[in-house]
């Protein structure tokens, strides 16, 4: 059940001189603005019928991290009292990033089942490296520190999710594959999203059509490709996520947008 949530997290659901991020690692924002708020339905197919079974919600503002103007981004993920009782999920992830998206620091704690541990993530930019300073806390509180360095830029699960966003959808064909490096405090995944096309979308409780864009998000794993989260963005500048479906070794998964607010642009993609 924790697999569950962590693809959850990861569809939706990435200082001074040493803060000073690659320019390659940033990217344009014209999806978001401060005060956006989204929350999720959460779905778990469970003996052939579809049971709600938590929600969550993503915010994101303009704030500050070491006297540097910086994205921050939160996101949240809560059990309801049926799954509750078998399974407790308790998870919200932090995540500060420059002006243009380039990771600064991530921090996860969760809370799954019995077992409780920390992620955090530091990010610096020297001589045009990417080095992430990564520090776990495990179940038993027991503190594991690593530190990593890149040639090429790293994520984590919120900053690849606001970079991911602002892509140029119109320029991408039908099948492109999209590198996505994305770390926790232990590893690095090899992992890409790939281009599904367009499909309209009708929110089942309330009927309500978008044009979508459609990606899978992607795993390599023991030799073999795993289509891991297939997600549905609103085909408009805002590339809201409003559904996301996840494929999981002991059933599937959805999750469906519920409400949204403090959008940055109009929300074309509603089919009227």
């Amino acid at each position: 059940m924790a697999h569950f949530f962590r693809k959850i997290l990861l569809a939706m659901v990435l200082a001074t001189a040493a803060m000073t991020a690659n320019a390659q690692c940033g990217i344009e924002n014209k999806a978001f603005k401060s005060g956006e708020y989204l929350s999720y339905d959460l779905y778990f197919n469970w003996k052939f019928v579809w049971v709600k079974v938590g929600s969550a919600s993503m915010s994101t503002v303009q704030s500050r991290y070491k006297g540097q103007t910086a994205w921050r981004s939160s996101l949240t993920t809560r059990s309801n009292s049926k799954l509750d009782k078998v399974f407790t999920l308790r998870d919200t992830l932090l995540s500060y990033t420059t002006q243009d998206l380039a990771p600064l620091y991530f921090r996860k704690g969760a809370r799954e089942g019995d077992r409780y541990y920390v992620d955090e993530i530091w990010y610096s930019y020297p001589k045009n490296t990417c080095h992430l300073k990564q520090h776990r806390i495990e179940n038993s509180g027991e503190h594991v520190w690593k530190e990593s360095k890149y040639k090429d830029c790293i994520y984590d699960m919120m900053s690849i999710f606001l970079r991911a966003r602002n892509f140029d959808a119109s320029k991408m064909k039908v099948g492109e594959n999209i590198p996505m490096p994305i770390s926790d405090a232990k590893r690095l995944s090899n992992s890409w999203l790939k281009y599904q096309g367009k499909e309209t979308f009708e929110m089942e409780e309330s009927k309500q059509k978008f044009r979508c864009l459609v990606f899978s998000f992607i795993e390599r794993e023991d030799g073999k490709n795993h289509e891991l989260i297939r997600f549905y963005v609103t085909d408009d500048a805002n590339h809201i996520p409003v559904r996301l479906d996840m494929f999981l070794s002991f059933g599937s998964a959805k999750a469906f947008l519920k409400g949204y607010k403090g959008v940055r642009n109009k929300m074309t993609s509603i089919v009227k």
